[in-house]
């Protein structure tokens, strides 16, 4: 099979130039076929903050009612999405961004209520692979944006590391994936403000460990789970690293 990279870059890259700006060039000269995901909730909260709106975060993840959603999907969908592949385009990228919604590619179910009502936030349900490989095959460059759809013709609000994570699994069985999360730190670290404390290979039992020690907190929580779930279905290798570079960082072990 063929080898594919997937990238995913977190909001505070996003909205920080330079760190955009070299992770787009490292991103456009990377060889053969690949795929980008981006977030943008910084993005989202300063522009809900402008409209009056109040943001809600539970474990790293945003409440979205319906003020909310159209917020994101303002932010998400347009402003970040279009800015990203307008500059890939000028860096020689054949960029196309997408949400869930559009070729249908990545339906989700509104995310039930136990003990935090999300409101419109989705649980990716399916994926179309075959989709995203035809562009892929087609030397198109699918940026992907934080948004899925129910296929009832609602948009839903839908981690961006989740995205990253559910693309990666559905396109490990026609690529060789590597998955990477690209963000403002070396890598998963032992302490927080130490930028040396890099764990070079993060384990099952670690990572648990380390959650339970509150080392491992907050939106790193779901980023790390998302990537032993892609492990465990079948993606090559996942990575987390610092936007500036590709490489090093901490390696996922299932």
């Amino acid at each position: 099979m063929k080898p594919l990279n997937i990238i995913k870059v977190g909001g505070a890259v996003v909205e920080d130039e330079a760190s955009l700006s070299d992770l787009l060039r490292s991103f456009a000269q990377l060889p053969g076929n690949k795929v980008l995901v981006h977030g943008g909730g910084r993005a989202a909260t300063q522009v809900a903050a402008e409209m009056g709106i109040e943001s809600v975060m539970v474990q790293g993840r945003r409440v979205t009612d319906a003020n909310m959603l159209r917020v994101v999907t303002m932010v998400y969908g347009g402003l970040v999405n279009k800015n990203i592949v307008a500059r890939l385009q000028a860096l020689g990228v054949n960029a196309l961004g997408l949400t869930g919604a559009d070729l249908g590619y990545m339906l989700s179910d509104r995310r039930p209520v136990v003990d935090v009502d999300y409101g419109f936030v989705g649980d990716v349900k399916r994926t179309d692979a075959s989709i995203l490989a035809q562009l892929i095959e087609s030397s198109v460059v699918p940026v992907l944006a934080p948004l899925t759809h129910d296929g009832k013709g609602s948009l839903l609000n839908t981690n961006a590391d989740t995205i990253a994570a559910e693309a990666a699994k559905a396109l490990a069985q026609m690529f060789d994936v590597t998955l990477t999360f690209c963000f403002e730190k070396q890598g998963v670290l032992l302490d927080a403000d130490d930028d040396s404390s890099v764990i070079a290979r993060l384990y099952r039992d670690d990572f648990q460990r380390l959650v339970a020690e509150g080392t491992i907190s907050g939106g790193m929580i779901p980023k790390i789970t998302n990537a032993f779930c892609a492990i465990d279905s079948g993606v090559k290798r996942v990575v987390i690293t610092h936007a500036r570079h590709l490489e090093g960082g901490t390696t996922i072990v299932g």
